[in-house]
């Protein structure tokens, strides 16, 4: 049993690794906010853990979590809280980094604007 966790550890480590050298982004992001606003004004908040987790706060003031990894030049997101989700939504990367702004897609399909903000943000 100690042989499969210290196996399990060890690919989860390299996994870790190999998402942190292909997306050196994704460190910016952090102990920061990444911050999407939609159509109507709202904005939800995502915060990524270095351990491969995230928490967030939805536009509609619901706390979810999960796991985050990074997939080529993708973000990808599982839920597990409050509901886990048979799938990971993806979603391209940005290079702007901290301050930045980009437009991306929500999970809903909508147009958002996304930017990453200094500290972490709570509404």
């Amino acid at each position: 049993m100690t042989r499969a966790c210290l196996c399990i550890l060890t690919t989860a480590g390299l996994m870790a690794t190999t998402a942190y050298a292909a997306a050196p982004s994704v460190r910016e992001a952090f102990g920061n906010t990444i911050v999407s606003t939609y159509p109507d004004g709202r904005k939800g908040e995502l915060w990524l853990q270095p351990g491969g987790t995230y928490s967030a706060e939805g536009r509609r003031g619901d706390m979810s979590s999960g796991a985050w990894t990074v997939k080529g030049a993708k973000l990808c997101l599982k839920q597990a809280k409050p509901i886990g989700v048979p799938f990971s939504f993806c979603t391209p990367i940005p290079t702007s980094g901290l301050g930045g702004t980009w437009s991306a897609k929500a999970v809903s399909g909508e147009a958002i604007t996304v930017r990453l903000v200094k500290g972490h943000q709570a509404r």
